[in-house]
């Protein structure tokens, strides 16, 4: 039996926080006089009185949150929070229609970047900062912040934090689960801080540096400007961006271990050198075809191909150069990183590397047993074996993945999108990148979208984010028996 209370009080909880997070945007507000406090304090305040009667429904100190209600928290969580986070556009009249602001905040909560905004510049500048919030607050998911301060309210964490967490991975930074979110979220906190810093020294105005910051290592890719990071030619800027997105698709597990001076423990990481591999042996090969394409100069060629292989490997969507102009061998390799996504247990979206090695570790097994059937070869990964239904686990999700992606296409094209623009709209919606081909690429946006695409493609990002599975395990009959 499904006890609501607690999915009550945990989804109270969470809009409580949004509804708190809201505020901050209002001192920008205030100091660039951009005439949108009223809009921000009233949706604050219709979602903190939202959170508080949510939290105090039958509220018990010491509930336990099983599996089932922990995807539920997750789900309805999430739609809660995008719902609330939609008000502020809505109110202020920046995106009066619903769908275009409730797809602006799923874009931005789900950390895809995808956006309706055809001037951002002349966007308020609290709304704005509130723009860049929804995707920090996203990036390393704001249900494990409040797994963090669980033990404050009495509730176990340990099923939201597996529903939550981004990708398969069994690195524990520390046994008690409270204590793994709280690391993790000091890890975020300090990092973005440093960002910030960065830019700010580097030429960016504080109010840029703390946008930017906030969607570098959420891997969001929402900007302050139209032209995005191509707006900011200075190329210690961008190469600061570089190695920050890097990271932030890094496993917090590494950067940990990097804290801690652990590095053998990061070089022995399969993921992380597979990760670091593939962007240097791209960024080698793709740089003389941007210089032939381009006629600019072997540095800036190079630092173009690196700052878009990596913002689209880390599902960051930032652009500094539009690489549909550099032929098509490169356009297929940029379509391919659409679906790659970058490490597990960090805060990019798409499939993850490590999905990808277990795959092809698994099936070069298979072709090993057709020549030696009686063989017993075990799949191991980072020196220890993989337990089978992990790796039925990620071939099942490789297929659903797939398959949601083709149904996706499908759909949004009876709905009028070309071929090439439908590929590239659910390709980059699912694996929360941002810009994709066609008439959403690089120098596009999605305003002038159908509103019913607009929707589905909310949704895609939704069920991408939350890994498939989180979603669609509440739709089947065994979800909801007694037993």
């Amino acid at each position: 039996m499904i006890n609501f209370g607690p999915i009550s009080n945990v989804i109270g909880v969470l809009l409580l926080i949004v509804g708190g997070m809201m505020l901050t945007a209002i001192p920008f507000s205030l100091y660039h006089r951009s005439g949108d406090i009223a809009p921000l304090l009233i949706s604050a305040v219709i979602t903190i009185l939202a959170g508080a009667l949510s939290w105090f429904y039958k509220f018990r100190s010491g509930a336990q949150v099983n599996k089932r209600e922990g995807y539920l928290i997750v789900a309805l969580g999430w739609l809660s929070m995008v719902t609330f986070g939609a008000l502020p556009y809505v109110l202020s009249g920046v995106l009066p229609h619903p769908v275009d602001a409730f797809f602006e905040t799923v874009s931005g909560m789900t950390t895809t970047g995808a956006s309706v905004l055809t001037d951002i510049e002349s966007v308020p500048r609290g709304i704005l900062f509130w723009r860049s919030l929804t995707q920090w607050l996203g990036g390393m998911g704001i249900i494990v912040l409040t797994v963090a301060i669980f033990p404050l309210l009495g509730f176990g964490g340990i099923e939201l934090f597996v529903a939550e967490a981004p990708g398969p991975t069994s690195d524990k930074l520390h046994p008690r689960i409270q204590v793994t979110a709280k690391r993790l979220w000091l890890l975020y906190v300090s990092l973005t801080a440093m960002l910030c810093l960065l830019l700010w020294a580097e030429g960016m105005t504080f109010y840029e540096a703390i946008n930017h910051a906030l969607t570098t290592m959420a891997t969001g890719g929402f900007s302050t400007r139209n032209a995005s990071i191509a707006a900011f030619p200075n190329p210690l800027m961008q190469y600061t961006l570089i190695l920050f997105m890097f990271l932030a698709g890094t496993n917090y597990s590494m950067i940990y271990y990097m804290t801690r001076h652990k590095w053998k423990r990061v070089w022995n990481n399969e993921e992380f050198k597979v990760y670091l591999g593939l962007v240097l042996l791209l960024a080698i090969a793709i740089t003389p075809v941007v210089m032939h394409h381009s006629a600019q100069d072997l540095e800036r060629s190079f630092r173009d191909t690196l700052f878009q292989l990596v913002s689209l490997i880390t599902t960051t969507g930032y652009v500094s150069a539009d690489y549909t102009s550099w032929g098509t061998p490169v356009l297929i390799v940029c379509v391919a990183l659409l679906f790659l996504g970058a490490s597990a247990g960090s805060t990019a979206g798409g499939i993850k590397i490590i999905r990808h090695i277990v795959f092809f570790k698994n099936s070069l097994n298979e072709l090993k047993k057709l020549l030696h059937p009686q063989a017993v070869i075990p799949l191991k990964l980072n020196g220890q074996p993989v337990a089978t239904r992990i790796a039925i686990h990620i071939l099942v999700f490789l297929l659903l993945y797939l398959s949601t992606f083709f149904a996706g296409t499908l759909i949004v094209s009876i709905m009028g999108l070309d071929f090439e623009t439908a590929i590239g709209a659910v390709a980059t919606s699912l694996g929360n990148v941002g810009p994709g081909i066609g008439q959403v690429g690089p120098t596009d946006n999605f305003a002038w979208l159908p509103q019913n695409v607009k929707f589905v493609l909310s949704l895609l990002m939704l069920l991408g984010r939350l890994e498939l599975f989180t979603l669609l395990v509440i739709f089947t009959p065994s979800f909801w028996r007694l037993n």
